[in-house]
């Protein structure tokens, strides 16, 4: 059973996520909070799978929430997707470098919704469709600038290569079509690939791509 933590200071919002995700076999909402300080005390009490986190809320925003959560070992099972209005909402880049696994539109539709919540649980990193390249590009552009690549020596060759497929927004079945090889070789190399750089999922692997100048902004083909 995948356990979900809503934060939202909308009662509404967060009545129409529940009502979705418990009609759900695999699914449970574990808990509700109205700000990002409560948010963070329920997660350290339950421990869920995902928190549905809203970046606006009173208090603790979803962002300062979420660093806590991110920088707590202790949490680091527990996934963190941001709720926003906006597709491109400028909090979102800070939020996934902060460590969570991605975003989602608060009209995104049900079922990718559902999608989501089980990928993440996965270890893969989310974004709306459609606005998957925009904002990776949006990301590059407003990256600082590339840091010592050092911790790319331990990756291997192929695996920078995958690496920067998954930095450029390529899906593991879009890299072995690339690469020639089996999805499921793709989805090793960036298991692998994560573990040695110690990235949460793949959203942190997308910043350490840019962060390491492995991946520049244009590199979008």
């Amino acid at each position: 059973m995948i356990r979900v933590l809503l934060a939202d200071d909308q009662s509404l919002v967060r009545a129409g996520f529940r009502a979705l995700l418990d009609a759900q076999q695999d699914i449970e909402v574990a808990a509700e909070a109205s700000d990002g300080a409560e948010a963070v005390r329920r997660v350290r009490e339950l421990r869920p799978d995902v928190v549905l986190m809203d970046i606006r809320m009173p208090q603790l925003d979803g962002l300062a929430a979420t660093r806590e959560i991110t920088g707590d070992s202790a949490l680091e099972a527990v996934k963190v997707v941001m709720l926003t209005t906006f597709e491109l909402d400028e909090y979102v880049f800070e939020a996934i470098r902060s460590g969570a696994s991605g975003f989602l539109v608060k009209d995104t539709e049900p079922d990718e919704l559902l999608r989501a919540v089980r990928a993440v649980v996965e270890g893969d990193a989310l974004l709306s469709p459609g606005v998957t390249r925009r904002l990776i590009g949006e990301f590059a552009a407003r990256s600082k600038e590339p840091s010592a690549a050092a911790a790319l020596a331990e990756l291997t060759e192929r695996e920078r290569e995958v690496m920067a497929l998954v930095g450029i927004g390529l899906s593991n079945e879009e890299i072995a079509r690339r690469l020639v090889v089996s999805p499921l070789t793709a989805k090793t190399h960036v298991s692998r690939t994560m573990i040695k750089l110690g990235a949460r999922d793949r959203a942190q692997l997308v910043v350490l791509a840019y962060e390491s100048g492995l991946v520049r902004p244009g590199w979008l083909g």
